[in-house]
């Protein structure tokens, strides 16, 4: 594992020969931490990301024998789809974490059914207001041009969501790069985090993380890397 320093910012780098091994240490992290959370304040609150990415890590922490019964496990952002749709972050949570032990976990959703996704946004803010926040745990990914949950370079309202003090829970997103409108976490609710992840995956991937590190960078996944009070931990395979 690599520390690097940016700007008074940092992020620990932790990578792995193949996506297995990354897959199967990520978890053994992740699960420890819910571990020392449910043994701290008697439960554990996760919110994960969807995509392709974060399948095998879902499986292999689906496994670990911890008191999945005091975690709450909830997502960073989903598509404005119901869980049926193959879009969905909820049904991927579903087929690839919510199994095993894991299947005593407590699940809640970012989507139901609205006459908008603003309607749905402010919906889901007072809903979630409830559960025991901080977040313990949070995953996050990132896309080719340096979005992270559902804050895309391209967003209408990239400063609201990126706002490192807002009060809001869950914001809504239009981003024409993100296809269908979004419902996703706020920075601020990602960045109090006791222990924040990035999964990355691919050289392609890499290429795109060391571009938004790099000098007059302003990348989403940059800003949120500036922002956190705790260096995020990069784990990375070929």
């Amino acid at each position: 594992m690599a520390r690097e320093q940016l700007n008074g910012a940092s992020y620990g780098w932790n990578a792995f020969p193949d996506r297995p091994q990354l897959a199967a240490a990520l978890a053994g992290r992740v699960a420890d931490r819910l571990s020392k959370a449910i043994a701290e304040r008697g439960t554990a609150l996760l919110a994960v990301s969807g995509g392709t990415t974060p399948a095998k890590f879902f499986a292999a922490l689906s496994a670990v024998p911890i008191a999945w019964d005091k975690v709450i496990v909830t997502l960073v952002d989903e598509r404005f789809v119901p869980a049926s749709s193959p879009r969905s972050n909820a049904g991927l949570v579903a087929a690839n974490l919510l199994q095993n032990a894991a299947k005593a976990a407590r699940f809640v959703p970012l989507y139901h059914e609205a006459e908008s996704i603003e309607d749905a946004a402010e919906a889901d803010s007072g809903a979630l207001r409830a559960l025991p926040w901080p977040l313990d745990v949070v995953l996050l990914g990132m896309g080719g041009d340096g979005h992270t949950a559902s804050f895309f370079p391209d967003a209408g309202n990239l400063a609201e969501l990126l706002d490192p003090s807002s009060s809001r829970i869950v914001l809504p997103v239009h981003a024409a790069s993100g296809g269908e409108p979004r419902l996703t976490l706020s920075m601020a609710r990602i960045i109090s985090a006791g222990f924040i992840a990035l999964q990355i995956e691919g050289e392609d991937k890499r290429t795109a993380f060391d571009g938004a590190m790099g000098p007059g960078a302003a990348k989403p996944i940059r800003k949120v890397l500036d922002a956190a009070p705790i260096p995020v931990e990069v784990f990375w395979a070929p």
